[in-house]
């Protein structure tokens, strides 16, 4: 995906953070190249699946 951002003026006075998640970002300024990256931590035995309940349209 490519995404081009085309910044003016920016003015930044005081930033109060009350929390961050695990997937934030929080930039003020610029820059050139963001690398976003994924990491599952949960181990295989947590994973619940199924039972799937089938999908029905609408009728």
């Amino acid at each position: 995906m490519n995404f081009t951002v085309i910044n003016r003026d920016l003015q930044v006075g005081d930033v109060h953070i009350i929390a961050v998640t695990s997937s934030a970002v929080f930039l003020i300024g610029d820059a050139d190249i963001i690398n976003m990256t994924s990491a599952f931590d949960t181990p295989p035995e947590a994973l619940i699946t199924g039972p799937f309940v089938p999908l029905t349209p609408r009728g």
